[in-house]
This record gives structure tokens, C-alpha cells and sequence, in this order.
């Protein structure tokens, strides 16, 4: 089962301009082939599945926990997106076309399918696909692939905190850059522990330490880097088994953290009138608050 907090990872400051083509190249981070929607459902499928738990139970917890940290992921990136979108347009009257600068975005779906909101979708507007999960039932090759998918995920991130210079849009990387980095690492000990090979000598991929990046200082500065949570009150205690030690790129000792980070307050959206979200004026408001206390029996 899981747990739902009403809080995001980190903080994501609060954008003082719209920026929708950012917004558009964030979608690869959410729907991408190497985005965290990939992330989220291989690892859940992987989990959900897994093979011989009890004999393996540490390889197990790794997945299982690292799992529910990629739904915070999925969460962190779709509000990215929507902070990059908030202000695009202006409400106005119908027949004054306030919609009228969206068909010269990167991405009008954000303007029609959503209301400047994401969408499961990549940076060209393609959906994402269940065929990008993979789950052979081989632990070993299990790993591998998730190795392989994060280093993917993080080339991805680097790239596109290169092409644009949104505040949120950076500050949402950077945190993930940190985070992500921890899955690489992970992995890369997995593999080491059920094969004897020693796969962190491999990393960091692409060759370049985060500390390149302005926004993932102060998360790496606090040791986010070398913390890797339970994400749950009693369970998943096993990753002990696999990470411990030390961090191969600055030799930090790695530490796991029972339950789940402090997060963040999770952002909160104006109303778009003129994309009718959420299309409860004040009359509506007042009734729904009527209803309400009458059926709380006020």
C-alpha cells in the first residue's frame, strides 16, 4: 500500500514569468522515454513482480523504496511544468481570442488538452508508453537496465537545464540531479553486491560532477547525495544491506533515513478563467459551501 503526503520534495520557488517552450522541454523530464514516468513504472513493475522477495529481500527493498520516491518525482516535475505555464495568458472575453498566443507555443496541448498543466506526454507531444517498461524477471539484468535508465534520465536532465533558464524549470533539475544521482549510485552498488563487479567505477555518466550545476549545490552541500530513504514507517529496512559505505565520487559515508524527506509546500495555482479551470465562480463557491455545512450539519 502507499502513503500519500500533501507536500513535494523541495521547494520550487514561484515563477515570475511564464516561460511555456521551458515548459515544453520539461515534458521530456515527465514523459520521456528516460523520464520519470519511466523511472516511476519500471521500478513499480519490477517491484510488483519481483521474483524469490524473501531470499532476496534487500535487492527487493531497494526497488520497492526507490519506487515510491519516483512518484515524488513524477509530482516534483509535473509542477515544474505547470509553474513554467502559470501567466501564459490573460482572461478576456471569447470573441477577444485570449488563447491567441498558444498557437505559437512548442506545445499547444498544454493550452487545449490542459489548462496550461501538463500532460503525460514527451517533449514533442507523445504520449507515454507502456513499452517502455522493462521487467525481464532477472535480477541481474533488471539492475542493469535501472542503471542504465538513470544515467539515461540524468543525461536528459543536464541537457535540457541547458536550454532554458527558468528559475523553476532549474531548481526542479537540480534537485533531481541529486536525487537521480543517488539512484545511479545505488544500482551501481546492487550490481557490485550480486555480481562481485564494481560498477560505481563507472559513474558519474556523463562525466561530469553536478556540482557544475548552480541549483544542486546546496541539496548536495546538505548530503542529499548520500541519503537514501525508506519512504515507509517500518519497512524496507533492507537497503541497509546495499547502501552503505561510502559515496565513490567524494567519499562521504552514504546513510540510510528511515521514512520519508521533510519536502516542501506543494505549489498552488490561480484560477484561468479564461481556459475555464475550475470553472466554479463566486455563486458556484457559495453554494458548494452551503452544501457543505449542511451536510456537516451546520
Amino acid at each position: 500500500m502507499f502513503k500519500r503526503i500533501d507536500r513535494i520534495a523541495a521547494d520550487l520557488p514561484k515563477a515570475t514569468y511564464a516561460d511555456p517552450n521551458a515548459a515544453a522541454a520539461v515534458q521530456e523530464l515527465l514523459g520521456g522515454r528516460f523520464g520519470e514516468m519511466s523511472t516511476l513504472n519500471n521500478y513499480l513493475f519490477q517491484s510488483f513482480n519481483f521474483k524469490g522477495k524473501t531470499k532476496l529481500r534487500p535487492f527487493y527493498d531497494l526497488v520497492a523504496s526507490i519506487t515510491a520516491e519516483e512518484f515524488g518525482h513524477v509530482e516534483m516535475v509535473t509542477n515544474a511544468i505547470n509553474l513554467c505555464l502559470a501567466g501564459s495568458t490573460s482572461p478576456a472575453e471569447p470573441d477577444m481570442s485570449p488563447l491567441q498566443d498558444a498557437k505559437n507555443f512548442r506545445n499547444t496541448q498544454h493550452f487545449i488538452a490542459g489548462a496550461q498543466s501538463a500532460l503525460p506526454y514527451d517533449s514533442m507531444g507523445k504520449a507515454w508508453n507502456g513499452e517502455y517498461v522493462f521487467n525481464s524477471g532477472n535480477l541481474i539484468l533488471d539492475l542493469l537496465h535501472n542503471f542504465f535508465l538513470e544515467c539515461g534520465a540524468r543525461t536528459h536532465k543536464m541537457r535540457v537545464y541547458e536550454m532554458s533558464d527558468h528559475p523553476v524549470a532549474r531548481e526542479m533539475v537540480g534537485y533531481l540531479l541529486v536525487r537521480g544521482g543517488v539512484h545511479v549510485v545505488a544500482y551501481a552498488k546492487a550490481l557490485e553486491v550480486a555480481t562481485g563487479v564494481d560498477v560505481t567505477k563507472l559513474i558519474p555518466i556523463p562525466n561530469l560532477s553536478n556540482k557544475a550545476f548552480e541549483t544542486t549545490r546546496k541539496y548536495e552541500a546538505a548530503g542529499l547525495h548520500t541519503k537514501l530513504f525508506t519512504f515507509s514507517d517500518e519497512d524496507y529496512k533492507g537497503i541497509r544491506d546495499i547502501w552503505k559505505g561510502t559515496h565513490p565520487e567524494d567519499g562521504q559515508p552514504l546513510e540510510v533515513i528511515d521514512g520519508v524527506p521533510e519536502g516542501a509546500p506543494v505549489p498552488e495555482f490561480d484560477e484561468t478563467p479564461e481556459e475555464f479551470a475550475p470553472g466554479i465562480g463566486p455563486e458556484e463557491f457559495m453554494l458548494i459551501a452551503q452544501r457543505l455545512q449542511r451536510s456537516a450539519g451546520l
